[in-house]
């Protein structure tokens, strides 16, 4: 599998529905009428970075972005998924 097809599929399968998630949850609390403003700013910030995403899934169909900025990326994925893991133990506890 190319670095480009890995970036899209990891992008389409878990970034973007892990996005869409958080974005559908937050709607939830605004619905619910419990957010404060840090809430609708995240939720703000949440529909950019999908929408940095779905632009980041044109770019690769159009072939704009090279191996190396391919592995960047997915690294960064990577460290944002574990500093968001790490987050949520640290809640637990």
């Amino acid at each position: 599998m190319s670095i480009q097809k890995e970036l899209e599929d990891l992008i389409k399968n878990d970034v973007l529905i892990e996005i869409e998630d958080y974005i559908d949850e937050l709607f939830e609390i605004i619905a619910a009428k419990k957010e404060d403003e840090s809430t609708k700013e995240e939720l703000k910030e949440m529909q950019e970075m999908k929408k940095d995403f779905e632009d980041m899934l044109v770019d690769l169909e159009n072939g704009e972005i090279d191996d190396e900025e391919c592995k960047e990326i997915i690294e960064e994925i990577n460290d944002m998924r574990k500093d968001d893991e790490e987050d949520e133990e640290e809640d637990e506890d």
